[in-house]
Formats: C-alpha cells, sequence, structure tokens
C-alpha cells in the first residue's frame, strides 16, 4: 500500500510537472521581450542633451538615457553607411561581411538569414522594417525584393530617402505628411497599432498578432545630408523644421578650421587627397555654411525625438511599455569642418564614437540610470537581443552580449576595440585601420593611389558622359580590388602612416605621438595589437556575398542608379 501511495505521487508530481512545462512553452512567446531598434544616420556623439549639447532639445531621448544605459564610449566598426549596416545585421566586421560601396557585392541569401531580424524571426518573432535601407540583399542587390519579402512588415526605401521620402520612394505616396520623421512615425504608429491599414505598407496578415514578441527596426536617413541638405522649408513642414534655432547663437565646432584657412592639413596631401571630397560636404569649408547644415541637423534630431515620445507614449497605452526594449543608436559620426575635414571613412573619433542607449523595462531600476564607459560596438547590439530574447546567438556573430554589462555583473567585454575603413575610392580617402583602449589608440594607414574624381568629372563633362555613372558605377574588376584591400594588410602590406593619441589627454586627436621616441614600447604594443585585432576581424572563410556590379545587372539587362 505504502509503494501505491509512493507511485501515485511521483505520478501527480510528474503530472504537475507536465502541465507547467506545457503552461510555459505555450507561454514561452508572450512572455519574451519585443524590440525597436532605433538608427539614426550620419549623427555625431554629441547632439543630443544627455551627450552634452547645451543648445539642442532632445527630452525624449534624454529620458530614455536616465532610465536606460547611455554607453559614452560606443563605437562603430566602419565609419561609412553600407558597411556599418551590414556591420549592425550581421553582427560582423566589414572584412568579414565584405560589403562596400565599392566591393562589388550584395549580401547573399546565406548571409541574409543570418541577421538579427531574419534570426528572430525564425524564433518566433513578428519582424517589420520601417525607413531606411542600404545594404544590397540577394542577387539583383537592391533590386532582388529579398528584404520585402523577408518581414512580416515592411515600409522603407533603399538608398537615400531625402527630407521628402514620397518624392523618392512610392511605398510612401499615401502617407498623410511629407517630412521623412513623420512618415517613419506614421509606420511606427501602424506597425503597433491593431489596424495597419497605412496605404503603401508591405505586410503578410491584416494585424501584428498580440500572441508573438515583436522586432520592429526603425532606421533614419537623418541628419544624413542627402535629408538635411533636401529640406526645402514647406509651407507643409512642421514649425521644427523651419524655425527652431535659428535664433541661436551656434559656436563653431572646437578645432574648426575654414578651408580658406588650412595651413597643415590634418593628414599629408598623399594620402588624403581633399580636392577630391565629395561636393556635398562643402558646407563645412565656411562658419557659415556649418552653421546653416548644423541647425537643419539639430531641427532633425528634435523631431526625431518627438517621435521617440510618441512612440513611448503608445507603448504605454496599448500596455507594452512594460515588455518593450529599445536601442537607440548612429551608423556613425560625422566631420563638421574639424581641422578642415568634412564628411567620414576615416578612424578618428569624431566619425566612429556615437551615442548608444539600451533601456531595458525588464531590468531592476537599480541596475538602470547610468552610463557605462565600456568599449562597445555596433556589432554587440544583434548578440545583445538574441540573449535578452532566449535565442541562441549564431556562432557567424562576432560582437559580444552585453547582458552582464547591463546588469552591472560587468564592468567591461573587451580591452579593445577595433574600427576599420575600407572604402577608399576616387573621393580621395585612405584605407585605415585603428584599435584603442581607454587611454592610447592607434591609426595605420595604406598606399592611396585612387585615380581622382576630379578627373573622372571633367572627362565626364567633355565627353557628355553622366556624371553620377562616372563617379558610382562599380564593375567586376573593382571586386578583386576591394578584395585586395581587405587582404593586403594581412598579406604584410605596409602601412605608409601612423598615428597615436593619448585619449585621456587629447580626446579630439589633436597631437600625433607616432614619433615620439619616448613612446616607441607604446607604438610598438600597439602594433601588435593591431594584428591581433585585424585577424580576428577578418575571421576565416570567403564572405556571404554574390557578384552585384554594374556588369552583373548588365547581363540581366538592368541598370543601376547610385543608392
Amino acid at each position: 500500500m505504502i509503494r501505491n501511495l509512493k507511485i501515485r505521487s511521483l505520478r501527480n508530481l510528474l503530472l504537475v510537472c507536465l502541465v507547467y512545462t506545457a503552461s510555459t512553452l505555450s507561454g514561452w512567446s508572450q512572455e519574451r521581450p519585443n524590440f525597436i531598434f532605433i538608427l539614426t544616420d550620419d549623427q555625431q556623439y554629441g547632439l543630443m542633451g544627455c551627450t552634452g549639447n547645451t543648445i539642442v532639445q532632445t527630452p525624449n531621448l534624454d529620458q530614455l538615457a536616465k532610465e536606460g544605459v547611455l554607453f559614452t564610449n560606443a563605437h562603430i566598426t566602419s565609419a561609412i553607411c553600407t558597411p556599418s549596416r551590414a556591420s549592425i545585421l550581421t553582427s560582423q566586421f566589414e572584412r568579414k561581411h565584405g560589403i562596400n560601396f565599392n566591393s562589388g557585392t550584395s549580401m547573399s541569401e546565406e548571409g541574409w538569414a543570418n541577421t538579427y531580424p531574419m534570426v528572430m524571426r525564425k524564433n518566433g518573432y513578428y519582424t517589420g522594417w520601417i525607413g531606411k535601407n542600404h545594404v544590397p540583399v540577394g542577387k539583383g542587390g537592391y533590386a532582388s525584393g529579398l528584404m520585402e519579402k523577408s518581414f512580416d512588415y515592411w515600409y522603407a526605401g533603399h538608398g537615400h530617402l531625402g527630407f521628402y521620402p514620397k518624392d523618392r520612394h512610392k511605398i510612401f505616396k499615401d502617407a498623410k505628411y511629407d517630412t521623412q520623421v513623420e512618415v517613419i512615425d506614421e509606420g511606427v504608429q501602424d506597425f503597433l497599432s491593431n489596424e495597419q491599414k497605412l496605404g503603401g505598407a508591405l505586410k503578410f496578415i491584416d494585424q501584428r498578432p498580440s500572441d508573438k514578441p515583436f522586432m520592429l527596426s526603425v532606421c533614419f536617413n537623418l541628419p544624413h545630408g542627402a535629408g538635411t541638405g533636401s529640406m526645402q522649408m514647406r509651407d507643409s513642414d512642421d514649425e521644427i523644421y523651419k524655425s527652431l534655432y535659428r535664433d541661436q547663437n551656434i559656436p563653431l565646432p572646437e578645432n574648426y578650421v575654414a578651408r580658406k584657412d588650412i595651413t597643415t592639413p590634418k593628414l599629408p596631401a598623399e594620402l588624403l587627397h581633399a580636392e577630391d571630397r565629395q561636393a556635398g560636404y562643402d558646407y563645412v569649408d565656411t562658419p557659415e555654411g556649418f552653421r546653416e547644415r548644423y541647425i537643419r541637423q539639430m531641427e532633425a534630431l528634435t523631431g526625431i525625438d518627438r517621435l521617440v515620445g510618441q512612440l513611448r507614449k503608445t507603448l504605454k497605452d496599448q500596455k507594452l511599455d512594460k515588455n518593450t526594449v529599445i536601442v537607440f543608436t548612429s551608423d556613425h559620426g560625422l566631420f563638421m569642418g574639424q581641422f578642415g575635414l568634412g564628411g567620414k571613412a576615416l578612424c578618428y573619433e569624431v566619425t566612429t564614437h556615437v551615442p548608444m542607449i539600451i533601456f531595458d523595462p525588464l531590468t531592476k531600476k537599480s541596475k538602470r540610470s547610468k552610463t557605462s564607459d565600456a568599449l562597445v560596438q555596433s556589432i554587440d547590439i544583434a548578440p545583445t537581443m538574441m540573449s535578452m530574447a532566449g535565442i541562441p546567438i549564431p556562432d557567424t556573430y562576432q560582437g559580444k552580449d552585453l547582458t552582464q554589462l547591463l546588469a552591472g555583473n560587468q564592468e567591461s567585454v573587451r580591452p579593445y576595440l577595433y574600427t576599420e575603413n575600407l572604402w577608399s575610392t576616387q573621393f580621395g580617402n585612405p584605407r585605415c585601420e585603428s584599435v584603442q583602449d581607454q587611454e592610447w589608440k592607434y591609426i595605420r594607414y595604406y598606399k592611396n593611389e585612387n585615380f581622382s574624381a576630379l578627373k573622372k568629372i571633367a572627362t565626364a563633362k567633355a565627353m557628355g558622359i553622366n556624371i553620377s555613372s562616372m563617379l558610382y558605377k562599380v564593375h567586376d574588376p573593382d571586386i578583386a580590388l576591394y578584395r585586395d584591400y581587405a587582404e593586403g594588410p594581412l598579406q604584410g602590406e605596409p602601412a605608409v602612416y601612423e598615428e597615436l593619441f593619448n585619449l585621456k589627454k587629447d580626446p579630439k586627436e589633436t597631437t600625433n605621438l607616432a614619433n615620439d621616441t619616448s613612446l616607441a614600447d607604446k607604438l610598438n604594443a600597439m602594433r601588435k595589437i593591431w594584428k591581433k585585432e585585424i585577424t580576428k576581424a577578418r575571421g576565416t572563410g570567403f564572405p556571404k556575398v554574390v557578384r552585384y556590379t554594374a556588369d552583373s545587372e548588365a547581363e540581366r539587362n538592368v541598370i543601376i542608379e547610385p543608392k
């Protein structure tokens, strides 16, 4: 009898365990957090109140930083749009994923399958993409249609959106507003609604399932010059974009040098061909040009800030706020005339240092409301979200999981941080790489033998050739050149110029210490660290890419337009 009682007790215990397990599994999707990833374009670190700007109005982003974790030492991996965004998607360095404007490649379907949206979708997340995409995916790149088919909700355009997206992309034609931030906000609100009736949006089902967690990526084309440069102050524009900050005294950036006043270039002329810089950055050449563009950038940030406030209100109204993680960052920074420079694609702090905020309402409040100076990177975002969602992190990912850092159980995730630039073209930029720790930064450069943009433009004008085609079309031989750019330093290609900065004493990187004989040991030590980090960044195997050039598309009777 005692034996029978024991058996019945064991059966009851097993039954309870099975019921508990089944209920846990059925509720697994609802218990997992939702994610909203917000990416701005060309946003310098100091363009928000929480990152030290005393002029710009960003109360909602400041509050998000106050309630979450603000990373004060966050960096991208490549300071230019396409490779940086591909790195965020794949959690890989450019040398590993192999995609840039000059690479002649598109991300393969295999590579795309391992991006954070696709991995999360495969693991039960309802996915959406709103705003800008600037990464070619699949055979045919932007025209493949693969990305549009890969999301449950798609309301985006490939390439630049401009300040008035309806002028460029048909998908936005039914939007109520004209301006980019407000068009994107319409998409965000539609995605979060239970109706999803926005005209133009592509979706697989009519409503967002209430029993599935969601992963929404919101990608701006602001404050990028393609957006702020096309602002027209139309009558229909919000007052933010017409008058805000125009009564303010706008100071010039520290170390600003007008073009006419440059006496000693930041980099040797044979290394950085400044005369070939893209004309879109000429506004930095004069104080007046800088101030006008900077005002527009701040106006754009205030518009984005308002969207963040409306987003958080909607989450609260729909009782989603306590289970939705919000991540905010930018794809890179931007020179605004410091040292006479304009644009990006270098490895200085101005271009690689970005704002990063992670707000997790599920973390104890005592662990939030803080800043972290840990060395983190944009490639850390994907594995961190995977970890929060309880999804195994793909072994192809090179970023770090920041969850223990967010929980206060770690103070750092890496001793050194590595960045690179492989976009070396007719526009004058040299190839370079850098490594840094909390105090020192080392940058190395390679010979720049690229043909001049000015000469290409002159020939195009003389022969009636389309200038954009002359400058931006990539052909099959460029694939081999790019691969050599990527592999050369690993195979012994020597640096032709080096820089060494003490970031604690010289955070603006004004004084190159590479030739200081008293620091020879430090220089050699940083060279060894560079070798180790570039080897790790490259990884093994050929990048998951397919051919995507003017030649490949011509074979399909398609003409590639610059994106």
